[in-house]
């Protein structure tokens, strides 16, 4: 027995240094790590954000009734171009009974009124032309007869608004609801049929149509407040529209937001800025869109690749690895300036003929190694 462990412990001590040779001669067969360089090069940065947003008319007009009713006919269809007066629908009145009868008895009231100042009046004309009666006081009779006339014309008039919606020979009748402003109808959110309430000191009323010029545009977006405070008014900005793909639009910053809206944890704020539209490209409104905003802007500085940077692990300050010899390199600390994501600037502890260590660059693993690898 004790000769049989005695063998055992000698086959394994063997195979042990079987093993340990073979994953000797494995490991120095690896070739070494070559590791490559890049200097410095001049190129420009731009440190650019984008506010998301959309794009819409810089004045909606809403129109409104001066009087109740029931939309009797529509003559204009959305998406059409109208101009100032023209005629858009016209209301039916649906006159109210408690209105209507307060108005004919005001109207009776008036007509018995002028006609007993008539009597009166025509009585005083005898007199004042016996000699009866003073020049003043037939005045005074006759002033009261005009009066007595002219509270009839307003009571009838009165009546006929509240019947059909305006007075006889009236230039604009408030049953015709015309266009205020040239622009395009965006919308017409009623139907024939429809009631529609006249605006009030009490209540806005109903919006027969929504008219705005579409030449006349604006970008509404959000940017965060990390960026806001690098915008000034004025700004170029560059539109591109969701809807219309391969062409952008400019713009010029005209609002920053005082105040900024909490939204998700990050506090935005809004900006408006003014676009120019080309009269080739119809715009509709409420488009989705980018804005891009150039924050910074550096033409001509020695820039890196921002992969070649390294960070000390206690400190956090950058650093890159500079070669002093065949693939020797030593540790140089720099300081950086704007980046772009790609390429950071290098303020100082660089020289145009430094030459920094590629060193996370990684290389292709071959076929057989890759193999044995997986099989261990």
């Amino acid at each position: 027995m004790n000769k049989f462990v005695k063998y055992a412990l000698i086959a394994i001590l063997v195979f042990g240094a079987m093993g340990a040779a073979v994953f000797f001669i494995k490991t120095n067969s690896k070739s070494a790590v070559t590791y490559e360089t890049q200097k410095p090069f001049i190129s420009k940065i731009e440190r650019k954000t984008v506010a998301t947003g959309k794009v819409v008319p810089e004045e909606e007009v809403e129109i409104k009734p001066q009087i109740s009713g029931i939309i009797d006919r529509i003559y204009m269809e959305e998406g059409d171009q109208v101009r100032a007066g023209d005629l858009i629908a016209v209301i039916k009145v649906v006159p109210n009974e408690q209105s209507l009868n307060q108005s004919r008895g005001r109207v009776r009231n008036a007509e018995i009124a002028l006609n007993n100042t008539k009597i009166e009046y025509d009585r005083n004309k005898t007199l004042h032309a016996r000699g009866v009666i003073s020049d003043q006081q037939f005045n005074n009779q006759q002033l009261a007869y005009d009066q007595a006339v002219q509270e009839l014309e307003n009571a009838r008039a009165d009546y006929q608004i509240i019947l059909k919606g305006s007075a006889g020979g009236s230039s604009s009748a408030n049953t015709n609801i015309r266009a205020t402003v040239n622009g395009t109808i965006l919308e017409i959110p009623v139907e024939e049929g429809d009631q529609v309430i006249q605006s009030n000191n009490f209540n806005d009323g109903t919006t027969i149509a929504t008219i705005a010029d579409l030449g006349n545009m604006i970008f509404e977006g959000q940017v965060d407040e990390g960026e806001v405070g690098k915008l000034r008014l004025g700004m170029p900005l560059e539109i591109s529209l969701g809807a219309i793909e391969g062409q952008t639009f400019e713009a010029t910053l005209r609002f920053i937001a005082p105040k900024g809206v909490e939204e998700a944890g990050a506090v935005q704020f809004k900006i408006e800025g003014d676009v120019t539209v080309n009269d080739s490209v119809m715009v509709r409104a409420g488009y989705s869109a980018n804005a891009s905003l150039t924050l910074e802007k550096k033409d001509s500085i020695m820039v890196i690749p921002e992969a070649l940077l390294q960070f000390d692990r206690e400190t956090d300050k950058p650093y890159v690895e500079v070669a002093t010899g065949d693939q020797q390199f030593e540790r140089r600390e720099i300081e950086v300036g704007i980046s772009d994501g790609v390429n950071v600037e290098i303020v100082s502890g660089l020289e145009m003929e430094d030459e920094v260590k590629i060193w996370n660059k990684t290389e292709p693993i071959k076929r057989g190694e890759e193999e044995e690898e997986a099989e261990e």
